[in-house]
């Protein structure tokens, strides 16, 4: 047994997966040997879904029960509601809100009593929590803005529910598109921390819900998730600023700030997701607001090439386009990260799924650092 020490177990293999891979040097995303580009572009995310969860792509007669079997679960509980109606009036974070949900889905669960073993029941059980995640999340927004929730749309796939839930109008053709890729692009990536906090409890055969309420929490912590937030936060203090915006990103880098949205634990390149939320971005603004995307291109340009990130392995990631789209989507700042694991979500049910295929309770070891030999001394001689 190696005693070398693997701080963040960077390098470590833990696991087999045939579900996403990665190549940093090209900028390179598969889901199933399908590369992100032909997936986002060609696919919905309702059949990516079913690529993860079931190791092919659907053909329409898979796909169309597949879909209905996930329009049918979008339902939440009354005592969901009246929760998120709480949480909302108590000003809690969307995260944890969202935390909260999903453990309260389990309450409802009809195969609650099925055996740890039984893979199907739950592939069933992961196909509901997905289906509740959207229900839950627009019914929270809808609350803090004292509204009541809108009930999901019987038409409309995941993507498009789930933007008509936050409004109570159905969405245009490019904003229901242009969302959908995003959650296409956001369903996995390889065993980054939530997901391997995920397999982690799906490891010891816990229930589907609580490996999901795990990669949440995971996902909550600013070092994973919430990066697209913070890129959405300096291009509207560029907005409010009274500087150009390549006079603001000059002055800022001068000052040695560093702008979110830059650089990858992964990627050496630009980032192959945000390419395509670049397209998008651009989309909408030729159909709507077109500052933001000037702000973010003239961004890149600037740090790209002028200040060498590119040659360093600095570039783009997903996070940088991501925020700027959901914010011309209309979808609040503080719900960027809950849309991350609402997509994220499938990506976590398909690789407890796998693990749990062959299982082995996952228990790695630390290298003990504390005093040795201590005299121990009653509590009245202390």
């Amino acid at each position: 047994m190696s005693d070398d020490l693997k701080k963040g177990l960077e390098g470590v293999l833990v696991a087999e997966s045939g579900l996403s891979s990665i190549d940093g040097d090209a900028g390179r995303l598969i889901y199933r040997g399908y590369t992100i580009e032909d997936l986002a572009r060609g696919a919905s995310y309702e059949e990516v879904l079913y690529l993860l969860w079931n190791g092919h792509l659907p053909t329409e007669d898979e796909l169309e029960p597949f879909a209905d079997a996930l329009m049918e679960e979008r339902e939440v509980s009354e005592d969901v509601l009246a929760t998120m109606e709480r949480l909302a009036a108590a000003d809690e974070e969307p995260m944890a809100a969202l935390r909260t949900a999903v453990s309260m889905f389990s309450a409802t669960e009809p195969e609650t009593d099925a055996d740890p073993d039984d893979l199907e029941a739950t592939l069933r059980k992961g196909r509901r929590i997905t289906a509740k995640i959207p229900t839950a999340l627009a019914a929270f927004e809808r609350y803090r803005l004292g509204e009541e929730p809108v009930d999901p749309h019987p038409d409309l796939g995941l993507a498009a529910n789930f933007l008509y839930m936050l409004t109570g109008e159905v969405p245009g053709d490019i904003a229901a598109e242009t969302f959908d890729q995003a959650l296409i692009l956001h369903a996995d990536h390889g065993l980054n921390a939530s997901t391997f906090t995920s397999m982690v409890i799906g490891s010891t055969m816990a229930d589907i819900y609580s490996a999901v309420t795990g990669g949440i929490s995971a996902l909550s912590g600013p070092l994973h998730g919430g990066a697209n937030q913070d890129v959405m936060e300096v291009l509207i203090e560029i907005d409010e600023s009274d500087l150009d915006h390549r006079e603001w990103v000059e002055q800022a880098t001068e000052e040695g700030r560093r702008i979110p949205g830059f650089g990858h634990r992964v990627y050496n390149v630009k980032d192959p997701r945000a390419k395509i939320l670049q397209e998008r971005s651009e989309e909408l603004a030729n159909n709507g607001e077109s500052k933001w995307y000037k702000y973010t291109t003239t961004i890149e340009q600037y740090l790209s090439e002028e200040k060498g990130l590119t040659e360093k392995g600095i570039a783009p990631n997903v996070d940088f386009y991501s925020g700027s789209v959901y914010y011309q989507l209309g979808i609040p700042i503080d719900m960027y990260t809950p849309i991350f694991a609402m997509s994220r979500a499938g990506g976590w049910i398909a690789h407890v799924l796998e693990y749990q295929e062959d299982n082995r309770l996952i228990r790695p070891r630390a290298r003990y650092t504390g005093p040795e030999d201590q005299e121990f001394v009653p509590i009245e001689e202390r």
